[in-house]
């Protein structure tokens, strides 16, 4: 199995005043090492990191369907639509949200992972919501905002114990955040946390011959903690995840 992981890193610049002198520095993350590595006991990963995607994200369903299964996580859509030969250039370029689409109808798995750029996000600036992309998840997208911040801890419910995805898992630690989510029709919730969906998967329906999934938390700190990522069921959960979007969950 060939897996796709794009976006799941982020660049920080601060500026420190000491005094009467002021300087700047740069900082440069990548979030997914453990989500990585519970992805590739399942297969083969191939990992762009966010500034990576506008040019190096697959521009053709060939490239695509090279893959078994897609992930986003914690990337806007604006970094799909926004080629450099189109940003920078002028140029037209593959409308890769339409590609996706295409790649979960003929077959693809694709799965989208929560946070302040997935979704729809802070101040609606991942706006997926009205994308050839929203129209195979499993959920809607809200047109605005649409995170439930959590500072309190919300518990996760397993709402389908019995499914592979979650069957025997154990007692989930708690989460600090998701994004809001509304299953489509046909769609199926197999965890809740804070009266939200929390684990949203579709095989058939408006994916096509694909499957795909919604994580409305994140793979990590900060809405997804330590005491989760360390969770024995964390590794196994996205094991089955990968195998489960490409339709081998019978040969886990």
């Amino acid at each position: 199995m060939r897996i796709l992981v794009a976006g799941e890193s982020w660049q920080t610049t601060a500026m420190h005043v000491k005094g009467v002198d002021l300087f700047g520095v740069g900082e440069y993350t990548e979030g997914a090492e453990a989500w990585l590595h519970a992805l590739r006991a399942a297969g083969e990963v191939d990992y762009l990191p966010a500034h990576r995607v506008p040019a190096e994200f697959p521009t053709s369903l060939e490239g695509l369907m090279a893959y078994d299964v897609v992930f986003l996580s914690d990337i806007g859509a604006n970094s799909l639509l926004l080629h450099p030969d189109t940003w920078l250039r002028g140029r037209r370029t593959a409308n890769r949200l339409k590609l996706l689409k295409e790649f979960v109808e003929r077959g693809g798995g694709l799965g989208m992972v929560g946070g302040y750029l997935s979704f729809s996000g802070l101040a609606g600036r991942a706006a997926y919501h009205g994308t050839a992309v929203e129209e195979v998840l499993p959920v809607d997208v809200r047109p605005y905002d649409d995170r439930l911040e959590a500072p309190e801890g919300a518990d996760p419910r397993v709402v389908e114990p019995d499914h592979y995805l979650v069957r025997g898992l154990g007692e989930w630690p708690y989460l600090l955040g998701l994004n809001r989510l509304k299953p489509k029709p046909g769609a199926r919730t197999l965890v809740e946390a804070a009266g939200e969906p929390l684990l949203v998967v579709q095989a058939g329906g408006t994916a096509g011959a694909g499957r795909t999934l919604a994580w409305a938390s994140d793979i990590g700190p900060h809405w997804c903690p330590e005491e989760f990522v360390a969770w024995p069921g964390y590794a196994t959960l996205w094991r089955r995840a990968a195998r489960w979007l490409a339709g081998e969950e019978e040969a886990a």
